[in-house]
C-alpha cells in the first residue's frame, strides 16, 4: 500500500444520489484476473438492470455495498470484526442506502463500525465480490455486490466496538488464517 493524501477531501466522500458515481468507481477498477473481470462485468450489468435502485435495500435481488480492509500504521495487522448477524470475521462495510458514492459509503461504515478515521484510503477499489446473504426475519435471501477498498490507520488509532460486532481484533494475516473467514476476506489479506 502506498501512502497518498491523508484523509480524502470532503467532496470525495460526499453522498451521490444517482448511480453514475458508482459506475465511475467500478470503471476505474482494474481487475487482477479473469474472475475479477467477470465480477466487474456482472456488477455493471446489475446496475444497468437496476438503474434506479441498485444502491438501495429495496432492490430485493440484491444491492451495492461498500467495504474497507483496515491495516494498522505498520501494515502488519488488520482490524477485523466478528459480525453479530453473520457470525463471521469480516472487514468493515455495509449498505449504501441510496448513496452511490462507494468510497464515501465505505469510509462512513468503517468509522461507524470501528471508531477509526483512517489516515489513508485507496482512491479506487482493490477487490470486488458478489456474495449471498441469507434470509433474516422478513428480509429474503439476496446478493451483496460489494466494492472493496484498502485503508491504513494512524499510529494513535483506537478501535471501538459497535453494536454490529461481537468483537474487534487486530490480527496479522497469519493469525487471521485461524479465524472463521470467508474466502473473499482471505483474498483481501494478500492484496
Amino acid at each position: 500500500m502506498t501512502t497518498g493524501k491523508l484523509h480524502p477531501a470532503p467532496a470525495d466522500l460526499a453522498p451521490w444520489p444517482d448511480l453514475s458515481q458508482a459506475c465511475l468507481t467500478l470503471t476505474a477498477f482494474l481487475p487482477s484476473d479473469e474472475e475479477q473481470a467477470q465480477t466487474k462485468a456482472h456488477m455493471l450489468d446489475f446496475i444497468a438492470r437496476h438503474p434506479e435502485d441498485a444502491h438501495r435495500r429495496s432492490c430485493l435481488e440484491g444491492h451495492l455495498t461498500a467495504s474497507i480492509l483496515l491495516w494498522d500504521s505498520t501494515r502488519t495487522k488488520v482490524l477485523l470484526h466478528h459480525h453479530r448477524k453473520l457470525g463471521l470475521w469480516l472487514q468493515f462495510g455495509g449498505h449504501c442506502d441510496g448513496d452511490a458514492n462507494l468510497l464515501g459509503c465505505a469510509w462512513r461504515e468503517l468509522v461507524e463500525e470501528s471508531g477509526i478515521e483512517p489516515e489513508w484510503i485507496s482512491p479506487v477499489p482493490v477487490d470486488l465480490d458478489i456474495h449471498p446473504i441469507p434470509a433474516h426475519g422478513e428480509e429474503p435471501r439476496h446478493l451483496h455486490y460489494d466494492v472493496r477498498f484498502l485503508a491504513q490507520a494512524g499510529p494513535e488509532a483506537l478501535a471501538a466496538c459497535s453494536e454490529e460486532s461481537l468483537e474487534l481484533r487486530w490480527v496479522s494475516p497469519a493469525e487471521a488464517a485461524d479465524l472463521d473467514l470467508d474466502e473473499s476476506v482471505r483474498r483481501l489479506l494478500i492484496l
